[in-house]
């Protein structure tokens, strides 16, 4: 059995996120946890959020908590606010504010 959390429309580049998601795929959750505890990056938050979510999802349906682990982890690009910056004679530029949506499907392997 698998459980699911989606943090959706995080205000934080893809690019950013995925070097973190990467470091806790795979892994026992509380292994995990800990990594994203003390990873200084803005992104480790919002994963371990997500990553909390999931193991509550788990505990929740009465799963063993001991037991878990992060069997798949990815980041999806969310839509990007767009903004204009003023540039010279008039002109505009386009800025992309990139958004992303961080999926951590947590899984019960055997003892």
């Amino acid at each position: 059995m698998a459980w699911k959390a989606v943090h959706r429309y995080a205000r934080i580049s893809p690019t950013k996120v995925r070097p973190v998601v990467d470091l806790i795929r795979g892994r026992d959750v509380n292994d995990a946890m800990n990594i994203l505890q003390f990873t200084p990056n803005r992104a480790a938050t919002m994963v371990r959020k997500a990553l909390a979510s999931a193991i509550a999802n788990a505990d929740e349906a009465e799963a063993d908590v001991e037991f878990l682990v992060v069997d798949e982890a990815f980041v999806d690009e969310a839509p990007a606010i767009k903004r204009w910056r003023p540039k010279d004679r008039g002109r505009a530029f386009p800025i992309r504010k990139r958004n992303s949506h961080i999926t951590i499907v947590v899984e019960e392997e055997a003892p």
